[in-house]
């Protein structure tokens, strides 16, 4: 069973992998809308026959945005969507890749993907 964990956003997406109990980041895609975004992630899903696609969810209207883009992803694809709360998911992420030294700059370019790993991750252990 393959999992994505996404952390979802207006400009990137964050896209981190699991063939079983480990979350990995995998990579950040620069969506220009979210018509762009749509297409993007439907083709990465369909591409890597994903299972189970773990969407971060926050507060406020980032996560009614969210949830609209769910929606319309849940119209194009096969696998099955559940939300799980990224509440200080990219704040964990930060902290734990400078605990493991990675760079500044890779850092900054895989924040997004981090993020996703540390929430698919937490959807892992809870399930």
């Amino acid at each position: 069973m393959k999992f994505i964990g996404v952390d979802y956003g207006l400009k990137k997406i964050g896209i981190a992998v699991s063939d079983g109990l480990i979350a990995e980041p995998h990579l950040v895609i620069n969506v220009k809308n979210e018509n762009d975004a749509l297409d993007k992630l439907t083709r990465f899903i369909k591409l890597h026959d994903v299972s189970e696609v773990i969407i971060g969810i926050s507060e406020g209207e980032m996560a009614y945005k969210t949830k609209k883009f769910v929606q319309r992803l849940k119209s194009v694809v096969d696998s099955k969507i559940v939300f799980q709360d990224e509440t200080l998911s990219t704040k964990r992420a930060q902290k734990l890749s400078i605990e493991i030294g990675k760079r500044r700059i890779k850092r900054r370019k895989m924040e997004d993907a981090y993020a996703a790993a540390v929430l698919l991750q937490d959807y892992l252990d809870l399930h």
